[in-house]
């Protein structure tokens, strides 16, 4: 039987969220069916897209990230820099960190074993957005306001508690949040609400297994903007959209656009594929179908 790549780099995370024989994994299954692989190891943000430039240069056939989320966000970027936008270097999704959003919303196995049978034997591959700030692309999600660096949820958390790190960390910071005024413009349009934090969203997938909200896709050529605020009604129109009610309220905090610039009136942290990218005021726009992924 042919195989879709016949030449594979892997990009590994070795700080990532398992503890699993990730090199016996990788050459058992690509033993087994033939494919010729190399591996880079990471050990400090930045060093997988670098890896994964060097590795699209050489002429593989697919780049694959073992990590979480962060580490597919960092080899999107390395594929995507090149400048080939539309056409890059196949990119392919190894389960290896603590929540694996984007693999869940790729429909790729949690088990590193299967995702690894994917790249032996599946050629599908899906077509999906991009977001870009600065010269930065996002694969899943950026919002702004909330959480400052000093804040963030840390490993040691991650490690203890897994997924529930992050509702911890969430929990014991929106106690001290105020609503403050955000300046929202989409394809033009100016939106004035209050809120604490600003979501743009290509993936609504989250590691837990829950969405963000059921409409999003990654492939609809548009991302999602939503308001969060500190009241009643942002909360009843929040929750609306996590359950997927047909309620009027869901949309009054909820925008979908191609262009976006979010203005808070205090200076904010910007958050770009759970790393810190700046400050506020940020500037968005989509690549539609600009990243190649290959799924089952």
């Amino acid at each position: 039987m042919d195989i879709p790549y016949r030449r594979i780099f892997v990009v590994i995370n070795p700080a990532s969220g398992k503890n699993e024989p990730v090199l016996n994994i990788i050459n058992q299954v690509f033993g087994h069916h033939g494919v010729e692989w190399e591996i880079g190891v990471t050990h400090a943000y930045g060093d997988a897209t670098r890896l994964a430039q060097e590795a699209a240069a050489a002429g593989y056939d697919l780049v694959a990230g073992y990590g979480g989320d962060g580490t597919q966000h960092e080899i999107a970027n390395g594929l995507l820099g090149r400048g080939e936008v539309g056409n890059p270097t196949p990119m392919g999704v190894l389960p290896g960190g603590t929540g694996n959003g984007f693999a869940r919303e790729l429909g790729v196995s949690k088990r590193l074993e299967e995702a690894l049978e994917t790249l032996c034997t599946s050629a599908r591959q899906r077509q999906i957005d991009v977001g870009l700030i600065g010269n930065q692309f996002f694969i899943q999600r950026l919002y702004a306001g909330a959480i400052e660096p000093e804040d963030q949820t840390s490993r040691e958390m991650k490690d203890k508690y897994g997924n529930l790190a992050y509702l911890i960390s969430g929990f014991e910071r929106v106690k001290h949040l105020e609503n403050i005024p955000f300046r929202i413009t989409l394809d033009g349009q100016v939106v004035e609400k209050e809120g604490v934090k600003c979501y743009v969203v290509n993936s609504g997938q989250t590691g837990t297994g829950l969405a963000i909200d059921a409409n999003f896709a990654v492939d609809d050529g548009y991302l999602d903007v939503f308001l969060l605020a500190k009241d009643l009604e942002a909360t009843m129109a929040a929750a609306e959209r996590f359950f997927n009610l047909k309620a009027q309220l869901a949309g009054r905090y909820y925008w979908r656009a191609r262009e976006i610039t979010i203005e808070p009136a205090e200076d904010k942290a910007v958050w770009v594929d759970g790393e810190y990218y700046g400050r506020t005021p940020a500037s968005i726009s989509i690549r539609a179908g600009a990243l190649r992924v290959a799924v089952p």
